[in-house]
């Protein structure tokens, strides 16, 4: 089952908690008093093809904060999450850990993430494959795909 999460910036740094009013006072242009919420969607060319599937919104770059998520995953008993997405040291970093400590089987899409470092990018997929490979599995998309079960 495919889910779409979704990082909901604050409205304002004042509107932001703790060191995430640190974070936005330094990048204001990254609230949504300076960007179109429109452009938190996905663009009109790849939601055509997307198939539906349920949303869930994140104010930090962990999915796993308010419990949300976890509950829907274990609601459906869903015991595996395949990752991919952007800012592989950020967010897919925080969503593959979290998911590691919640207890779920955990598959990284290697060539299914991406960063705005190549240099970040690439030590975070060499520690994927090194240091948690007991915790998580990494692969590319074509190898999931060879190896799933319908």
């Amino acid at each position: 089952m495919p889910l779409n999460l979704t990082f909901i910036p604050a409205q304002s740094p004042d509107a932001a908690p703790g060191a995430w009013r640190d974070y936005y006072c330094k990048w204001k242009s990254l609230t949504l008093d300076h960007i179109d919420p429109g452009l938190l969607d996905l663009i009109p060319e790849l939601r055509a093809v997307s198939p539906k599937a349920p949303v869930f919104d994140k104010v930090t770059y962990s999915p796993w904060a308010d419990g949300k998520l976890h509950d829907f995953l274990k609601g459906c008993s869903i015991d595996t999450v395949i990752v991919s997405g952007a800012e592989t040291e950020v967010c897919v970093a925080a969503t593959v850990l979290g998911a590691v400590d919640l207890g779920y089987r955990v598959v990284v899409v290697t060539d299914g993430i991406c960063s705005s470092s190549d240099e970040t990018h690439d030590a975070m997929v060499d520690i994927y494959h090194q240091r948690f490979s007991v915790h998580v599995s990494a692969a590319t998309a074509d190898t999931i795909l060879k190896h799933w079960k319908t």
